[in-house]
C-alpha cells in the first residue's frame, strides 16, 4: 500500500468542481480564463490574470482562499503540479507494455484517487436531501445504462433487501414509460458519468414533468443532467485510454449509492434491520 501514488490532498480541478455551485459569476469567469490558458497561468501575474479575465484582483484573492489555497501563488504552484507533469499521476494511464503487476497498481490507485476526490466533491447538503427524499419517497426508479446501468442495478438490489419499493431500468423505452406515469411523490435518481446521456435525459424530463424529485449521480458539474435536477451528487474520476468504461467510476458511482442506502436505513434502523434478516432467510435455501 505505501507504493501506491495517491494524492489524498485535492487537486485544482477537483477543488474547482467541489466549489463551482457556490462561486460568484466573476469567480466562474476566472476559472473558465484558468481552464482556457492552463499553460501560460502560471506564467501570468495576479493582475494580468484579473485584467484578462475581465474581473479584479479582489475577486482573484477570493477565489484562491474559495478553493483553499494560500493565495494565488499557492494557486499557480499546485495548478502547475497537474499541468506540467500529469506523466507523475501514473494512475491515469495503462500503457502498452505493462505488465499484470503494474497493472494492478494503476486500477487500484486510479479507484482510490476517484473515491478520495469524490469526497471533496459531493456536496453533505445534497447528500441530506438525497437521503430525506428517498426515505420519503412512495416509489424510487433508477436510470442508467451501459456501465452506469450496472450500477442502477446495484442500487435496487440494495434497496430491495431492506424492503424499501424501487425499481431499476436499464431500457431506454421502458424507462420513459415508467417516468411518463411517476408522481409527486417519487423519485427517480439517473445516472451517468458524463451527464450527457439523452436517453437517459429523456427518461429524467419526463419524470420531471410527471412531478417526481429528481435526483442524479455524475461526475460533471456542468453537464445538461444537472440542469434538471433537483439534487445533484457529484464524483470524481476520469476517463483514459484502455479504461473508456470508467471502472473508477463506477467505484465512485457505487460508493455514492452505499451511502445512501446505509443513510436511509438509519433513519428507520429497526425496521430496516427486520427487513434485512426476512430478505436475507428468504434466500438463505438457495445457498450451498
Amino acid at each position: 500500500m505505501s507504493e501506491l501514488n495517491v494524492n489524498t490532498n485535492p487537486g485544482f480541478f477537483t477543488r474547482i468542481n467541489a466549489a463551482m455551485s457556490r462561486l460568484r459569476d466573476s469567480e466562474k469567469k476566472i476559472i473558465e480564463f484558468i481552464e482556457q490558458n492552463q499553460d501560460e497561468i502560471i506564467h501570468l501575474s495576479i493582475t494580468e490574470v484579473a485584467e484578462r479575465s475581465e474581473t479584479s484582483e479582489s475577486s482573484v484573492v477570493r477565489l484562491c482562499k474559495r478553493l483553499g489555497y494560500k493565495g494565488f501563488q499557492d494557486l499557480k504552484i499546485n495548478l502547475a503540479k497537474e499541468v506540467i507533469a500529469p506523466e507523475k499521476q501514473i494512475h491515469e494511464v495503462i500503457e502498452k507494455g505493462d505488465d499484470v503487476v503494474m497493472i494492478k497498481k494503476k486500477v487500484f490507485q486510479s479507484n482510490i484517487q476517484a473515491l478520495y476526490d469524490s469526497i471533496e466533491v459531493c456536496n453533505d447538503e445534497e447528500l441530506r436531501k438525497a437521503v430525506d427524499a428517498i426515505s420519503n419517497a412512495r416509489f424510487i426508479e433508477f436510470y442508467g445504462t451501459g456501465g452506469s446501468g450496472t450500477v442502477a442495478l446495484d442500487a435496487h438490489h440494495k434497496l430491495l433487501k431492506l424492503g424499501i419499493k424501487s425499481f431499476a431500468y436499464n431500457d431506454t423505452i421502458l424507462q420513459a414509460m415508467s417516468a411518463s406515469v411517476l408522481t409527486n411523490q417519487d423519485v427517480v435518481i439517473g445516472i451517468s458519468h458524463t451527464g450527457s446521456n439523452t436517453d437517459v435525459l429523456a427518461a429524467l424530463k419526463l419524470a420531471k414533468e410527471a412531478g417526481a424529485t429528481i435526483i442524479c449521480i455524475t461526475n460533471s458539474s456542468k453537464s445538461p443532467i444537472t440542469k434538471i435536477s433537483d439534487i445533484v451528487l457529484q464524483t470524481a474520476s476520469n476517463e483514459t485510454l484502455f479504461r473508456t468504461d470508467a471502472i473508477s467510476s463506477r467505484i465512485a458511482q457505487l460508493t455514492i449509492i452505499d451511502i445512501l442506502v446505509a443513510a436511509v436505513a438509519n433513519q428507520q434502523y429497526e425496521l430496516y434491520y427486520s427487513n434485512l434478516q426476512k430478505t436475507r432467510k428468504s434466500t438463505i435455501d438457495k445457498k450451498l
